[in-house]
């Protein structure tokens, strides 16, 4: 596909060429970006873990869940987004991509104002939910405060790339992540160790350098001669695009955010046992999710090369796409899984030198990390399920076993069997597996009902 200038475009067209080839080429570079994005909070952990204290690294880790609940608020909103302008990519009707661009665009803005007030205003009411103890509470709150204070920086520069991944361009995204995790690393030394401001500078260093990562990709979005240029005299809301964005992208932001208001009480049940478990389970999270990312990358790879496909009217290519996504994505998956176990003393060490919180840390994620491959099929086929224009079936089914039976399946192990770290954090695999079989089962019916029409 060639610019208006005759020059080769950065965008991707996923709609022919080799499917194997064309998912590495899409999901290596958005899977190395998750890794750099996911440097930000992790950088803060090691840091703090080890230069202001384990109670502080408790802090830190008791944060993520609130920070997650609204980031992946604000995904989903981008998944509509990203659906909707895949979906024109792929029918080549440039006119409407046009519009579903700059909707995207303004109503982003908004979202990231109001999303900020939400979560400033809501920081003590969530801690205290979470039970968070005493010793950890003002570190976690001003760490909170500062970091939701900030946050539109990481949910426009979120915006942006979704906006480039659904044109196939997950490379240059990457680049500004890279770029901002090594300046927040570089804050972080400086604000933590040099200036000694403990856990509000380690918060700062991020804040800044995520507001830099959002003007990178403005500007580019801005200064691009592409078929997905912004140009802000032409920002507006299309509201019928919009409706149709909030349609496919509400169900995934309302599943991400329910679930992660469920784990608020899975960290509960861990704030119980004290800043010993708490920290280790914060070294473990950091950990797991960096096995999560593959997963989450095809994810999102198996929506845009869905998206586009259906767009084209090829479902044959559609079903391909997913099925060598999934096949991937457990692959990788399961070397992660195996590597992490075997290192894991000393992948929790990076975070504390305690000796307490390296045995709880490491207990979590023998535990729980070969699991993992059960929410790796559950994801791509999720992901695929949205570029389909389906979000209301992998949300029913993501709600009714992260939420419904990861509730009822800690309750009953607390007060029926035994109220330990181990099986407090096994309500994780409990989850994924409920999922899974749920999952492979409606995909199926769906493909079933599909061949039949």
């Amino acid at each position: 596909m060639k610019r208006r200038g005759g020059e080769k475009s950065t965008a991707l067209d996923m709609t022919q060429g080799p499917i194997l080839r064309q998912l590495v080429f899409f999901a290596l570079p958005l899977m190395l970006g998750n890794v750099f994005q996911m440097l930000y909070n992790t950088v803060d952990s090691v840091i703090v873990g080890n230069f202001v204290g384990k109670e502080a690294l408790a802090a830190v880790g008791s944060t993520t869940v609130i920070v997650g609940m609204i980031v992946f608020f604000f995904s989903g909103f981008s998944i509509g987004a990203g659906v909707v302008i895949g979906n024109n990519f792929g029918a080549k009707n440039m006119e409407r991509l046009h519009d579903a661009i700059h909707t995207t665009v303004a109503a982003a803005f908004v979202l990231s104002l109001l999303l900020t007030l939400v979560g400033v205003a809501a920081v003590k009411p969530m801690l205290r939910l979470m039970r968070t103890p005493e010793d950890v509470f003002e570190n976690a709150a001003l760490y909170l405060r500062i970091y939701l204070g900030g946050i539109s920086g990481l949910l426009i520069y979120n915006m942006g790339s979704g906006i480039l991944r659904a044109v196939g361009d997950s490379i240059r995204p990457l680049g500004f992540l890279i770029l901002t995790s090594i300046l927040n690393t570089l804050l972080d030394l400086v604000f933590v160790i040099g200036l000694k401001t403990g856990i509000a500078g380690a918060a700062i260093a991020t804040v800044l350098s995520q507001f830099v990562s959002a003007a990178l990709i403005l500007t580019l979005l801005t200064r691009t001669k592409d078929i997905y240029r912004l140009n802000w005299k032409e920002l507006h809301i299309d509201f019928p695009i919009l409706k149709k964005i909030f349609a496919i992208g509400m169900p995934a932001a309302l599943q991400t955010v329910i679930t992660s208001f469920s784990n608020i009480f899975v960290q509960g049940y861990i704030n119980f046992f004290g800043s010993d478990v708490m920290a280790g389970w914060s070294s473990y999270n950091k950990l797991d999710y960096f096995i999560y990312l593959p997963m989450q990358s095809m994810s999102i790879a198996a929506t845009t090369f869905v998206s586009q496909n259906m767009g084209a009217g090829d479902e044959k290519r559609s079903r391909q796409g997913t099925l060598t996504a999934i096949l991937m994505t457990t692959l990788v998956t399961g070397a992660a899984a195996v590597v992490l176990f075997a290192f894991a003393p000393g992948a929790v060490r990076m975070f504390s030198p305690d000796s307490a919180v390296i045995r709880y840390g490491v207990m979590f994620i023998r535990t729980n990390v070969f699991f993992l491959l059960f929410n790796a099929v559950s994801q791509v086929l999720a992901g695929a399920l949205r570029g389909r224009g389906d979000s209301r079936g992998p949300m029913i089914i993501m709600l009714f076993c992260f939420v419904a039976v990861r509730q009822v399946y800690l309750f009953w192990v607390t007060h029926c069997v035994a109220n330990t770290p181990r099986l407090v954090g096994f309500g994780y695999p409990v989850g994924w597996m409920c999922c899974f079989v749920i999952e492979v089962f409606y995909a199926w019916y769906r493909q079933r009902r599909v061949t039949v029409v």
